[in-house]
């Protein structure tokens, strides 16, 4: 329970009363995500510097108030809720820093930027910043890096600890560091860059990054190929990447999301199919030309039913617009959507893809799958309505097979969109007692009064539910 005198030093941090936020009308904005559960801070305050994060961190470390480090809410696996109640910082209107050095093809950039826009600033200069998630038109930086996020160009290109150089983070205690630095190259002790950036805001708050930018391709290619069984479609994954061609993007619809975009909003996909793959090439425009008839034959040998080569870049991005319309089109048949992304590794895909149609069947749920097939990072989705009791404990089950297969298969419970509140339960199942034991040593060195976004990655109790946080 916050009392006055710390209300009234948290103001003195920032030191504007507009941007510390207290009526419970603005409590209630900061308290969902786009995952599961609602969680009512006792403050919001939106920081614009690195002192006054340190002033605020300060306070709360000296009175043990939990910090819940928050960008546009985007998070599918409830990174920024604030479990404890506390304190939510809001980094949405830090936004002022994005700097290129095109010389030294680096970003620098404040935590608020949306990561979309890092990408818009880099090509202007003929570069690029390849982590792509579906939310980097309204996702922040700080988020991405808090969650390591990836994206459908992760197959080729990688995700986002990838291309980060160096951090300005702020220690539970107050204290700024700097990781890493503006070269490429930088092997000086342990690497607490990558250590930082994937934590989920357990271990610091990260108020600074400089990013690795690449050289944009010259030209991409676009094609659909269209399966009668979404088992044959992971095989061709496979015999793709094991013919010497590596995608930028390879990203799977199955049927049931195929028709809920049709319906949404029609682009012209084929229904009476089972699943679809698009397929991204970049590179030199005569190399993509040769790539996209090998990837079709191989497609062909494996039982695609056809192949669609994109005649442009509109009808490339027509494609593509339809990938990015799934979310929102298919909680239209019910309000509530479990997002997950279990990852395992390509072999597996056409094992993981039958292991999910009977657990579909087995528990009677709307299950869509879809995403990023070429990296093994699927995003088995399932449609629900938590007012329905019933249903949900048939969800809370099939949620647990998901985990428990990808585990079995050789996977990892998330490949882009963290732990969070969602995970928890399973973290000892993927890590075994050691590991998670660990890691909970690390992560009480460094955050020793647990005031750093408490409440995620590590289960706090045995007993912890899944989805059914609202009984």
């Amino acid at each position: 329970m916050l009392i006055d005198e710390m209300v009234e030093q948290f103001q003195k941090a920032i030191n504007s009363p507009t941007r510390m936020l207290k009526e419970k009308a603005d409590l209630v904005s900061y308290s969902y995500d786009g995952s599961f559960g609602t969680y009512l801070p006792e403050l919001v305050i939106q920081p614009m510097s690195t002192q006054e994060v340190v002033s605020i961190v300060k306070v709360a470390n000296q009175y043990r108030v939990p910090l819940y480090p928050r960008g546009r809410g985007t998070s599918l696996s409830g990174g920024p809720l604030p479990v404890h109640g506390g304190v939510v910082l809001d980094f949405s209107q830090w936004n002022q820093k994005l700097e290129i050095d095109s010389d030294d093809t680096i970003a620098v950039v404040s935590p608020g930027v949306l990561t979309a826009e890092i990408d818009k600033a880099a090509k202007k200069y003929g570069l690029m910043y390849p982590p792509d998630p579906s939310s980097a038109h309204v996702s922040t930086i700080g988020g991405n890096l808090a969650e390591n996020a990836g994206g459908p160009r992760g197959l080729k290109y990688g995700v986002t600890k990838d291309y980060v150089l160096g951090l300005e983070v702020v220690t539970p205690e107050g204290e700024v560091i700097k990781t890493g630095g503006r070269t490429i190259k930088n092997v000086t002790g342990y690497d607490l860059t990558k250590l930082i950036v994937g934590s989920e805001g357990t271990l610091g708050i990260i108020t600074e990054a400089t990013l690795q930018l690449v050289p944009r391709p010259q030209a991409t290619g676009t094609m659909m190929v269209i399966f009668d069984d979404i088992v044959d479609a992971g095989r061709a994954i496979s015999k793709v990447l094991t013919s010497g061609i590596l995608p930028s993007k390879m990203e799977i619809m199955d049927q049931a999301s195929i028709i809920a975009v049709e319906e949404y909003e029609s682009v012209g996909l084929p229904t009476d199919v089972d699943a679809i793959i698009l397929i991204e090439l970049d590179g030199h425009p005569v190399a993509i030309a040769d790539e996209c008839k090998q990837v079709e034959q191989v497609c062909l040998m494996v039982g695609a039913r056809e192949v669609q080569i994109a005649a442009n870049d509109v009808a490339a991005a027509k494609l593509w617009k339809a990938r990015k319309l799934v979310s929102p089109a298919i909680v239209r048949k019910k309000p509530t959507k479990i997002s997950e992304d279990a990852t395992i590794p390509r072999s597996k895909i056409p094992e993981m893809f039958k292991r999910l149609k009977q657990i579909k069947e087995k528990y009677n749920i709307d299950l869509v799958v879809f995403g990023h097939a070429g990296d093994g990072n699927l995003h088995p989705n399932i449609i629900t309505d938590k007012r329905d009791k019933e249903e949900m404990k048939r969800v809370e089950l099939a949620v647990a097979e998901i985990f428990e297969t990808a585990i079995q298969l050789g996977g990892t419970l998330s490949g882009e969109h963290g732990i969070g509140t969602m995970k928890t339960p399973f973290m000892k199942m993927e890590l075994g007692e050691a590991g998670l034991d660990m890691m909970i040593r690390m992560k009480s060195a460094w955050d020793p009064k647990n005031i750093m976004n408490p409440g995620k990655v590590f289960p706090e109790n045995e007993n912890q539910r899944l989805v059914l946080v609202d009984e």
